[in-house]
């Protein structure tokens, strides 16, 4: 039988995101057994303290056993840790020494949301890829520059390393992880049980565009605040380069660096943001909201729309606003 480990780190952290990983495990074990199969997994719930305590003492959580009872393990589920990340990196110290110790010793890990600051103060992250809630994204990149943040992914699945997205997409990891484990049969079992979409890869169509402004390049500031004042206008970098008295390479250069896009890419990001708000808030028809921000071409507000949002304008405006689409 396989080994699972669902961490309950000390701090203030997510309690959904252990309640629902262990759940849908348990069940995935029930169906198996119902289906003439062995239990696949022991599942336990392991922290360095023996009760840990929720939403100001709200819930409390006491785990079956001590990570350091643990000598090996072959699944670890890091849950989320909330918006006290970098206190609870802090505070569990133990456990990220245990994490790195178990996967150089052939454990997989799978962090959820904001767990992957506690994954990648271990250092198992560096040269790889990895997602988190697009929320944190600026100061996990701050935190961590040599991890290959990719937000728009929901998971990342890369060296026996899993990676999720914000809040309950973890739902979407956890299945993604049955069907790795059990089968895809389990997987379907279990979705349907309860209620998950399958096969959901992209967290693009809920991040909020608030631009990369941790960082240090006074100029570059000005600029976002300029292309960010202006999103019904087209601005050539040229015309940017020049307004900041830098050369165009150089300018260049100094956006990618200190926000993590080109000046195009930023503009982009920034107009279609305001195109998501119009949608969302207004009856305006698709070539209205288009003109609004600066595009004159249908097909390429659309092709740079589906690249940001991950769905068309007339898919997102039904989505997010029902009002305008009767």
């Amino acid at each position: 039988m396989k080994h699972l480990t669902i961490l309950v780190p000390d701090g203030e952290n997510n309690l959904s995101s252990i309640v629902g990983a262990y759940k849908i495990f348990t069940r995935a074990n029930e169906y198996w057994k119902k289906i003439g199969r062995k239990q696949l997994f022991k599942i336990e719930l392991a922290g360095i303290s023996k009760e840990v305590a929720f939403y100001e003492g709200l819930f409390t959580v006491k785990p079956h056993t001590n990570i350091s009872a643990i000598s090996k393990t072959n699944l670890i589920i890091i849950p989320s840790l909330n918006h006290n990340y970098q206190r609870a990196v802090k505070g569990n110290k133990l456990m990220i020494d245990w994490i790195e110790g178990q996967y150089k010793n052939g454990a997989e890990i799978a962090s959820i949301c904001t767990g992957a600051f506690m994954l990648a103060s271990s250092g198992l992250l560096d040269g790889k890829s990895c997602s988190t809630h697009w929320a944190v994204a600026d100061n996990f990149r701050n935190m961590f520059p040599q991890v290959n943040l990719q937000t728009d992914k929901l998971i990342t699945d890369e060296n026996g390393i899993y990676t999720n997205g914000g809040a309950y997409s973890f739902l979407n990891l956890i299945i993604y992880l049955i069907e790795k484990y059990y089968d895809r049969q389990t997987a379907i079992f279990c979705s349907k049980v309860f209620q998950i979409e399958m096969d959901r890869q992209s967290q693009s169509s809920f991040t909020i565009f608030t631009g990369q402004k941790l960082h240090g390049d006074e100029m570059v500031k000005k600029a976002q605040a300029y292309i960010e004042s202006k999103p019904h206008e087209k601005i050539s970098v040229e015309h940017l380069s020049s307004r900041f008295a830098v050369g165009r390479r150089n300018f260049d250069r100094r956006f990618i660096k200190a926000t993590g896009n080109t000046p195009v890419e930023y503009s982009q990001r920034v107009k279609i943001e305001s195109a998501k708000k119009a949608f969302e808030t207004s009856r305006k028809t698709i070539n209205e909201v288009m003109y609004e921000v600066g595009y004159s071409d249908v097909k390429a507000f659309r092709e740079v729309f589906r690249k940001i949002t991950g769905m068309s304008p007339l898919e997102y405006r039904g989505k997010y606003n029902k009002e305008a689409v009767v």
